[in-house]
């Protein structure tokens, strides 16, 4: 592999860590202000968990206007519910599908993207000095000239 190309790759993997660690502290951000929004203007109900996985959940719920919600995105913060539980939820009046478990906010986010930017450095930190190791040997190797 020449400079040029070893350079390109190097670039390649610290731009595509970058990217990673700013989409995990995009993720923990958004997670904040859904919680924001929720705590302007919460109210409260039970919900059933029809569906539970770790990523998402389905609930569905009454709020006090007789209204019944089944949010499209599931529920915030859904690890550990199992299907036909029966939960407190949180969510904000002005928006129901906007909703969490009661008790669960953003901080549950935290150490999953903190663990993900942590693993991606620790990938990319020693890749990216072994690159320019070889960067800097492919410049200053004779070129072989055929």
């Amino acid at each position: 592999m020449n400079a040029r190309v070893t350079r390109r790759v190097r670039r390649g993997v610290l731009v595509t860590a970058i990217g990673i660690s700013v989409l995990a502290v995009l993720l923990v951000l958004a997670a904040w202000r859904n919680d924001h929004t929720i705590e302007s203007d919460k109210g409260v109900a039970t919900a059933e968990v029809l569906s539970a996985g770790s990523l998402r959940s389905a609930i569905s719920f009454v709020t006090p206007d007789g209204v019944t919600h089944n949010p499209e995105l599931g529920v915030l913060y859904p690890t550990n519910l199992t299907v036909g539980q029966r939960i407190d939820v949180e969510y904000a009046r002005s928006d129901p599908d906007l909703v969490r478990v009661s008790g669960r906010d953003a901080s549950v986010a935290v150490v999953p993207a903190g663990s993900l930017i942590v693993v991606t450095w620790l990938i990319a930190g020693p890749l990216i000095w072994y690159l320019r190791r070889r960067e800097e040997q492919a410049a200053s190797s004779p070129a072989v000239s055929s």
